[in-house]
Formats: structure tokens, C-alpha cells, sequence
């Protein structure tokens, strides 16, 4: 999971990637909807998407003449799942090293 997780963090680093995972917050939406809100091309969009559909953040659907995109909720669940799993060993990591260079309190004398 760690190399997915990876991929994933690293198609949300690109600032557009990013908008557009973050306007797909609001339901599903084609490329020129998407396009229309941001200071890129449509095609640029339509690249940005397939890097995320590729990390697997987003699918796509047809409906009529366009292709409607929205989050993809087992993406958003790994790279969860990734960052809760960095998380709980940095916290672990940094309790180890706080108790090995704690001073013994119980030696102390009063």
C-alpha cells in the first residue's frame, strides 16, 4: 500500500491536480465545467485527469456526449489509510525517543 499511497500523494503534489480533485468535491463534472474554473486548457484538464484516474483519486463515466468525473471514494480510503499508517508510526516513533531521553523521575530526590 505504501507505493500506492505514494502514487497517490504524488499526483495530488501538481497545484492544478490538485484544484481539480478539490472542485470534484462538489459532485461530478466534465472537463469543460472544470476548465471553465481554472487558468488551464482544456486539455491540460483532461491530462491532470488521467493522472488521477491513474492513481486511482477519480472516475470517469459517460453520460450523453461528455464524460463525467467524480472522486473515487476507495482512492480517497488508501491514501487515508496511507496517511493515518505514517502517522500512527511518526506518533510511535516520537514517544520511543521521548521516553528514551525522559530523565528517570523516579530517581530523583526531592
Amino acid at each position: 500500500m505504501a507505493t500506492y499511497g505514494s502514487n497517490q500523494l504524488s499526483a495530488l503534489a501538481d497545484p492544478s491536480r490538485r484544484a481539480i480533485f478539490e472542485a470534484l468535491r462538489d459532485g461530478p463534472r466534465a472537463v469543460g465545467e472544470l476548465a471553465a474554473t481554472l487558468p488551464i486548457s482544456r486539455p491540460a484538464v483532461s491530462q491532470h485527469l488521467k493522472v488521477l484516474k491513474e492513481a486511482g483519486l477519480v472516475v470517469d463515466q459517460a453520460a450523453g456526449t461528455k464524460r463525467l468525473y467524480r472522486l473515487r471514494p476507495e482512492g480517497i480510503a488508501a491514501l487515508r489509510a496511507y496517511l493515518d499508517e505514517m502517522w500512527s508510526d511518526a506518533l510511535s516513533s516520537f514517544a520511543k525517543q521521548a521516553e528514551a531521553t525522559a530523565p528517570d523521575r523516579g530517581s530523583e530526590e526531592p
